[in-house]
Formats: C-alpha cells, structure tokens, sequence
C-alpha cells in the first residue's frame, strides 16, 4: 500500500503540504491540491483512520446501527443493510455494521470514539432508546424511521402515511365498501415504527370515503400461516372485497392460495393491494398491485443527508419523507353496480 511520502513525492511537495491537503488543517492552493488529489488517485493512497482521527479530519466510515433480534424479518432487514452499504460505497465511505440486539450500547460506544463520521439508525421503533443518545452525542445521526420523538431529529422513511391513503382510495373508487387489512406480526406493531401508521391510517382512510376496514395481525411474532388463512376466510365470510396487504412475501403466498381454495377469483371477487412491500409483488403466482418500500432510496437519501452534516451543511431537522409509487398490475378490478 502506498505511504505518504510517495504521494509527495509523485505530487512535488512536501508530506507535510500532503497532510494538510487532505485534513483540511491549512489552506493549499488550487493547483497544488490537484497535484495531490491526482497523486492519491494514482498510487491508490489511502490515509490511515486511526491517523485522520488524530488529525481531527473525516475517517469517511459511518456506522450503521441495525440490531438483529431472533424476531427479525430477515429479508428485509437484508435488503435494508446491503442498500445503506452500497450508497455509503458509492460517496466513497465505508460501514461499520453494529447488529448487537442491545442497539443502544454499540451506539454509544461508537459515537464516543470519534471513529465514525456519522451514525445511520434502522429498525427504528417508537420508543426507540437511541434518540436519546443522537441527542446527547456530537455526531451526526440520520434515522430511517420514524420515532415517536423525532421533532429534532434528521429522519427519512417513506411516506407510509400517503401509501396506505392511495390503497384505500384505489379500493374504494372501484367500488369495495368493506376493506380488510393483514399486516405483520404484533410483535412488528409494537417494535416497529410504521406498522402501526399504516394501520391506523387505513381504518382512517376507509371510513373518511364511507367504506369500514378491519386490521388483523399476520401471527404473534412471526407469520402464522394457519391465522393468515383462518384471517382471509373470515374477510370472506364478512363480505370483504378490498384486501390490503402489509406483510412480508409469505403472507401474500398464503393469502392467494387460501382464496383460491375458498374459489374466490383475484380480482373479479376479491382485489389486493400490497403496502410498503420490500419484495416484487410481480413475481408471485399472481401478481398484485404494490406501493412498494424500496430501500435503495431511503438509504440514498439518509446517506446524502448525512454527508450534507458531516460537511456541516444546514439540513432541516424532521421528517424527509419518500413520496410512494404506485404500480399497478391488475389486482383491482371495478365492482359491479348492485
């Protein structure tokens, strides 16, 4: 690996105008940090950590606070890290990935050691511990989620509250009075942020256009299949034509096997709609229509968010919501006119 002086040598000047160059300790000229910049570029330099901390500069590595519980939805929680890694990489930062299920402590730990840039928070949940220790600690934290207590915070999500509005009016403009929501597992309801704000806002939505929606769990902590089924025979049962689905890929797999035994057709009898889905709604038996979660633009837009900090940069604290996409592939269909 190249060392300092190299880089000096290659550039024309001395290590000490090479160190400032990249601490941003003093000022150097234009024409002498292209020179450098150009140097570090071709010998493949790259300062040492440990020795930019020292120096009081960017050590250009985030830490991304993602615990894993035995509860998790594996998937997902893949989907979200691997999306956080690849925009860090691409501004050229590396990831600290901190997964202890105790978030909190590696948190703290890393904040205090002066080895990040920024903290990248996922998994949020409404009472989330960690909003207190982004409030206490001097380094910059962007949440993906959205905490109960997040007036000063920077936090990024999709709109969830418009996505699952944008079902229910779907629905009901093609005519489904009675809606009926599966979401994950109560567990997720309680640990996680925006279960509930789907929820809610669908029960909401419904009776605001005249329709009623009822909301069922997809199991205790993890999918139960046999309540996901026993869930869409009794939707059946009630009269229910609207279903809307914010669960992860196996529930939907149920939900479609089950209407078929029960010789429901999808969407002549019964319409589906999947909120906030990690997964290609395309790619199932039959396809349905989805306002998906897609990782890849929340984890670039709390990567920007973050570098705009670290720089120093005004960034308004707050909510910095996604604006949802609707994809439609022909799982609503008009209800005929009794």
């Amino acid at each position: 690996m190249a060392k300092i002086d190299e880089v000096a040598r290659v550039a024309g000047v001395s290590i000490s105008t090479v160190s400032y160059a990249l601490s941003g300790k003093r000022p150097v000229s234009t024409a002498t940090r292209q020179r450098i910049e150009l140097a570090v570029r071709e010998l493949g330099y790259s300062p040492n950590a440990g020795a930019r901390m020292l120096a009081g500069s960017q050590t250009n590595i985030f830490a991304l606070s993602e615990p894993l519980r035995a509860d998790s939805h594996a998937p997902s929680h893949m989907a979200f890290m691997h999306a956080m890694t690849v925009a860090a990489r691409r501004r050229e930062y590396d990831m600290l990935l901190l997964t202890d299920e105790d978030a909190s402590a590696g948190m703290k730990r890393v904040a205090a050691s002066g080895l990040v840039d920024a903290v990248l928070v996922l998994d949020v949940a409404p009472d989330d511990p960690r909003v207190a220790i982004a409030r206490a600690s001097a380094t910059p934290t962007v949440f993906v989620g959205i905490p109960d207590d997040h007036g000063d915070l920077v936090c990024v999500d999709l709109d969830f509250e418009s996505a699952a509005t944008q079902a229910v009016d779907r629905l009901v403009d093609a005519g489904h009075e009675r809606i009926g929501l599966i979401g994950g597992s109560r567990r997720a309801y309680e640990k996680s942020n925006f279960p509930p704000r789907v929820r809610d806002t669908v029960v909401t939505r419904a009776a605001e256009r005249g329709a009623t929606a009822t909301a069922v769990a997809s199991g205790e902590i993890v999918t139960d299949r046999a309540l996901v089924r026993q869930a869409v025979r009794r939707f059946v049962d009630d009269g229910v034509t609207g279903i809307v689905l914010h669960a992860p890929e196996e529930v939907a797999q149920v939900v479609l096997v089950e209407l078929e035994a029960l010789g429901r057709r999808m969407p002549d009898d019964v319409s589906i709609v999947s909120v906030g889905s990690s997964f290609d709604t395309d790619s199932l038996p039959t396809p349905i229509d989805s306002i998906p979660l897609v990782p890849q633009s929340s984890c670039e837009r709390a990567v920007d968010l973050a570098i705009e900090l670290v720089a120093g940069r005004p960034v308004a604290s707050g909510l910095h919501l996604i604006s949802p996409t609707y994809l439609d592939r022909g799982s609503v269909a008009v209800r005929p006119l009794p």
